[in-house]
């Protein structure tokens, strides 16, 4: 088993935040950066983490992710926003649309938000999770370079393409479900490439179509496998769509990989639609009948809900630190101090 470390998550923060400083982030940029990659570690999302740091960090010291890029409005409507991320992170862009978009979305019951040549997106599910965390309800999407092939087909054509949908309980956190439409994301993949350690089969095939459990095979030449089957690819095409066109960013066939410090930026595009209770069936009521299915669901032994596990999780990290392997907390120490 792999030796690990553990800090704390104010200390975890730092160590990331000055990685990223140290290759010429800016510290507006490096954090939030930072802060998404420390929630995704404490979630136990750990593709999306610590890990990230030695793939970001490189692709702002060759240019592929611009570190002091700040995003734009490049349009706005009543109920929209598009956004240039301008071949920068992700995260200082949707820090900007979640400023935005409650009083957009409470002015006209919905709207909606496109990121145009846009970087990795983390975990989806925490940005949803703060706008449930105002009462509304939201859907994100993003596509990612091409890893899956569509379905009956042995070349990718889309991404991974996460999805994740977010919405408000009564006196609860609220239910967040966040997936990959693939079987599994390709961080995790690269979470067990940098551990030594194989993938389960199923998770990918080599370029023959063969089933592979060599991540290094799966990230270099693999095709990942859809979840649900045909249902998934199918999925896998709306979210490209309304990703790549609707935002005028790279389809997936176009993006430069997430972790290669090789190429140009990905320019890949997220899509985000926030709706309002109120201007539907009202909040009271849609609340109470969130509550009526999640009662429905938990009354059933054995039965659980999506994301059930955060709450202990945040709980036990903040009182009891993050255990992180040693040897990436060594990868990136030497970056912060390079």
């Amino acid at each position: 088993m792999s030796e690990t470390v553990t800090l704390s998550c104010d200390d975890l923060e730092s160590l990331m935040f000055a990685a990223l400083v140290n290759v010429n982030t800016s510290a507006e940029n490096a954090r939030p950066v930072a802060r998404a990659l420390l929630a995704a570690e404490i979630d136990g999302r750990k593709g999306h983490g610590l890990s990230r740091i030695p793939s970001y960090s490189g692709q702002v010291s060759s240019g592929k992710c611009d570190g002091q890029a700040r995003p734009e409005i490049m349009k706005e409507l009543p109920g929209s926003l598009m956004i240039d991320v301008k071949s920068g992170f992700f995260y200082p862009a949707i820090d900007m649309a979640l400023e935005l978009l409650p009083a957009k979305t409470s002015a006209n019951g919905i709207a909606a938000v496109g990121f145009h040549n846009s970087h990795h997106c983390g975990v989806l599910g925490h940005h949803v999770e703060k706008i449930a965390d105002q009462g509304l309800i939201a859907i994100v999407m993003g596509n990612t370079p091409q890893a899956m092939a569509p379905w009956g087909g042995t070349k990718p054509i889309y991404g991974t393409q996460p999805l994740a949908f977010a919405s408000p309980r009564k006196n609860e956190l609220p239910l967040v479900m966040d997936m990959a439409l693939t079987q599994v994301a390709r961080g995790n993949i690269m979470t067990a490439k940098q551990a030594g350690k194989p993938i389960p089969e199923g998770w990918a095939t080599d370029a023959k179509g063969n089933p592979t459990t060599d991540p290094e095979v799966a990230l270099a030449e693999g095709v990942l496998l859809p979840a649900g089957g045909i249902k998934g690819a199918a999925l896998g095409l709306m979210v490209e769509i309304l990703s790549a066109p609707l935002t005028g960013s790279a389809l997936s066939t176009e993006a430069s990989s997430f972790f290669t410090t090789e190429g140009e930026p990905p320019c890949t595009g997220q899509f985000l639609l926030a709706i309002d209770p109120e201007a539907f069936s009202g909040n009271a009521h849609f609340l109470e009948r969130v509550e009526n299915i999640m009662e429905s669901i938990l009354s059933q032994e054995g039965a659980r809900l999506p994301g059930g596990r955060r709450e202990q999780m945040r709980k036990d990290a903040a009182e009891n630190g993050l255990s992180v392997p040693a040897k990436l907390v060594e990868e990136v120490k030497g970056i912060a101090v390079q």
